[in-house]
């Protein structure tokens, strides 16, 4: 919908070229030969056409189903070239070419499904209009129109003419389907630019949040340790100096994520077992009461055992951030399924899926970019987090959701070469 708008006006003003063109040619021919020529009907032909403009110029302004009127303008400009080329006379009059311009419209409009089918309503009508010209269903414009030729000759033009048809649409068909792609690949280029346009300003905003705030932290929190110590509070005390110490690891965790995402630090790379890190974090969820008595988590590691030559700080970290948004998914509860797969020389796969309330398309395309969240109160860092780690790794991430169907993320990581092993 968003080409087909600008190119429905764009048809509307080829079309008051073309038929200017032909009026244009009318006159000269018309002045430029003393014989009186009868262009009465080409005439009201071509100030019909000025009128659909127009009628369609009216309609793009005021209504918003451009892609309906893109397609009516192409019908009425096949009609109106079928009725050009009744009056000149049929195949003797050499009009019928006129019909590559609604096929060329269709092709770079709408699609190259339309341009087939503008060339086969063009191929119909105009093999109905030669053959029942020749064979006297349908009579001449003019009796001077009438000329001797065979049915040869006749069936040669029309099959040349549906040739040309659609060879126009077939090449307008594959010109249609690269200038799809390469859109869509410059709209990816375009995101994947917006997300380091981000991942930079993170990087800016991290480094003030972490000198400016991670000090201070750190010493309300050490305060009220020492105070929780020594004072040993009860009741409300005890619970407000619990929310500090809360609340403080939580913003502390924050201000890792903003470090993590912009600048990571060096990782310590070891060999290490995948199946044993998502036992272990799974663990720490359930020991931190994020896993609550409605949410069931189902592994599927054995087939991970093998060791992964890595950071297992990095690899924990990606599936304790996919854990946490599989149960941001789920308020309600639900069912999150771990497999792993991985064996030596081989990549390690690992997919987490959730059974939640699952993402729209346009959701889909943003849940990487930095402070973008779809939960209510999330920061938007964790999925962008993931993304970083996946491809310092050099690995890949694909994504499969719908809105009410859950949402399953499946990642790869090439399996490393520990260097130590070439020593």
């Amino acid at each position: 919908m968003k080409t087909v708008k600008p190119n429905t006006l764009n048809l509307i003003i080829f079309r008051l070229i073309v038929v200017t063109t032909l009026l244009a040619a009318a006159v000269i021919i018309q002045l430029s030969t003393a014989v009186f020529l009868p262009l009465g009907p080409f005439y009201i032909i071509v100030l019909a056409s000025y009128a659909f403009c127009l009628i369609f110029l009216f309609l793009y302004l005021w209504d918003s189903h451009v892609k309906l009127q893109a397609e009516a303008q192409i019908f009425v400009d096949v009609l109106i070239i079928t009725a050009l080329v009744y009056i000149t006379g049929g195949l003797g009059g050499h009009l019928y070419v006129l019909y590559i311009f609604p096929v060329l419209a269709a092709g770079m409009v709408l699609s190259g499904r339309a341009a087939y089918l503008t060339a086969s309503l063009a191929a119909i009508l105009f093999g109905l209009l030669a053959d029942g010209m020749f064979y006297g269903f349908i009579p001449y414009f003019k009796v001077n129109q009438v000329r001797e030729t065979s049915a040869g000759l006749v069936l040669y033009t029309i099959f040349l003419a549906w040739a040309l048809f659609f060879a126009i649409a077939y090449l307008f068909a594959r010109f249609g389907h690269n200038a799809r792609r390469s859109r869509e690949a410059l709209e990816q280029v375009q995101h994947e630019l917006l997300v380091k346009e981000r991942l930079a300003e993170a990087g800016q905003m991290s480094a003030l949040i972490a000198h400016e705030i991670r000090n201070p932290l750190a010493a309300i929190s050490g305060a009220v340790q020492v105070l929780q110590t020594e004072l040993r509070p009860s009741g409300e005390a005890a619970e407000l100096m619990s929310i500090v110490l809360r609340e403080s690891r939580r913003v502390s965790q924050t201000i890792d994520q903003f470090l993590n995402l912009a600048s990571p630090a060096p990782q310590e790379f070891t060999r290490f077992r995948p199946a044993e890190v998502i036992r272990e974090t799974v663990t720490l969820l359930r020991m931190s009461g994020d896993l609550g008595d409605g949410i069931t988590v189902e592994e599927n590691v054995d087939a991970c055992t093998d060791e992964f030559y890595g950071s297992p700080g990095q690899f924990k970290q990606v599936v304790w951030n996919l854990l946490r948004n599989a149960l941001s998914a789920m308020p309600e509860g639900g069912v999150v399924r771990i497999n792993c797969t991985h064996g030596l020389g081989r990549p390690l796969t690992l997919s987490v899926a959730d059974s939640g309330r699952g993402m729209t398309p346009q959701e889909r395309e943003r849940i990487f970019e930095p402070f973008y969240s779809a939960f209510p109160g999330g920061r938007g860092l964790g999925l962008a987090v993931v993304r970083r780690i996946i491809e310092d790794y050099q690995g890949t991430i694909r994504v499969q959701s719908e809105p009410g169907r859950g949402t399953e993320f499946h990642l790869t990581l090439p399996d490393r070469v520990d260097p130590r092993k070439d020593h």
